[in-house]
């Protein structure tokens, strides 16, 4: 089923592209969360109105994003857990224990924008990445210290 998509939709496909998808991954996820749109024949005429439309969005959520992630950028998080012998945490640091570190701070970041690989299981110094816009990327420095 070919669809298109009205925002960026992660190993899909971004904003204004046309693309070929399962027909129950259209119509359960995609159709139902307005993230996509059927290829009509007169969707596929306003999706030339569409684009440009979405130039001028994808332009001020980049500049947003940006300017979000200047001020990110000096931000320094420190969390405490407990650890046992050899500093291995008894539980985990996750992507929701950062957002509630940066919302303490007075920074609104949902947890899915934060990209842990897995999550922080030693106490150390790490520079965790926030995904911000598909080309915003910011850098924040996390300490996870030994809770006494």
């Amino acid at each position: 089923m070919q669809i298109i998509l009205q925002e960026d939709v992660e190993k899909l496909g971004t904003r204004g592209q046309l693309v070929e998808v399962a027909e129950g991954y259209a119509r359960n996820f995609l159709l139902p969360r307005k993230l996509a749109l059927e290829a009509t024949d007169g969707n596929l005429k306003r999706l030339e109105r569409m684009r440009a439309t979405f130039a001028k969005k994808e332009a001020t959520e980049r500049e947003a994003a940006q300017k979000q992630a200047d001020a990110l950028s000096g931000v320094s998080l420190e969390v405490s857990r407990k650890a046992g012998e050899g500093d291995h945490l008894f539980g985990s640091v996750t992507s929701a224990d950062v957002a509630e570190a940066l919302h303490a701070k007075g920074y609104e970041i949902d947890k899915k924008k934060i990209v842990l690989v897995e999550p922080i299981k030693a106490v150390g110094e790490y520079e965790i990445p926030v995904k911000l816009h598909r080309e915003v990327v910011a850098k924040v420095k996390l300490t996870v210290k030994k809770e006494e």
